[in-house]
């Protein structure tokens, strides 16, 4: 159950679908659309894959947090983007798969938006700062899992990718400054730059996270 007073602190973080927030969702339907059209599914699943990839963290975020209904699903832009861009991936993916550079960048910029403001929504959902950075990380990468779950795959971000690590300092950035009584604008700034920069920089130099060896 939601505390009283949590619904409008967090309208104050997540009140309308912003610019930056629905250009987010296109990047991560864009990602989950060229997954599916790689697995070879019909135009149906393509378009399902790009939704859940696209709203699934904060579907996931907001149900941890007790918000319900889920803010994704009770805002039609965020039902309509992803499936408008899954259904033009299904058509031109051969030339949206060759932006895959872009691509990259923008799914990092995608990660970071949302791992900042999913722990920002988790703050001004009362929560403390250990869950909201678990929440924050979930916001950023479980639209991910949610794909390469339903598509019988380890989860991308469990194999070597730099990506949770990338989520997890944004988080720990908005927690901190929170903690510290710092404006809200500038601390979520600085975060989703740490979380892009770190993921830019682990794509450019190739960074892993160490395998189990066998």
């Amino acid at each position: 159950m939601v505390r009283p007073g949590t619904a409008a602190r967090v309208g104050a973080v997540v009140s309308v679908p912003s610019v930056l927030d629905l250009l987010g969702v296109a990047v991560f339907a864009v990602s989950g659309a060229l997954v599916a059209v790689r697995s070879q599914l019909d135009v149906f699943g393509v378009t399902v894959l790009a939704g859940v990839t696209a709203i699934g963290g904060g579907v996931v975020r907001d149900v941890l947090l007790g918000i319900t209904p889920p803010t994704t699903l009770r805002q039609w832009p965020y039902l309509i983007v992803p499936a408008v861009v899954g259904l033009v991936v299904w058509r031109f993916h051969p030339a949206v798969a060759r932006l895959r550079r872009a691509m990259l960048i923008a799914d990092a910029l995608g990660l970071a938006l949302f791992a900042t403001t999913g722990t920002a929504v988790a703050l001004a959902a009362g929560a403390p700062a250990v869950t909201a950075v678990l929440v924050g990380v979930t916001t950023g990468v479980g639209g991910g899992v949610l794909r390469d779950v339903l598509l019988r795959e380890v989860p991308l971000v469990l194999r070597r990718e730099v990506y949770a690590v990338a989520a997890s300092l944004g988080a720990v950035i908005v927690v901190a400054g929170d903690s510290l009584g710092l404006p809200t604008t500038p601390v979520l700034v600085l975060a989703a730059l740490s979380v892009a920069v770190v993921r830019i920089l682990a794509l450019w130099r190739r960074w892993n996270i160490p395998l189990t060896r066998s």
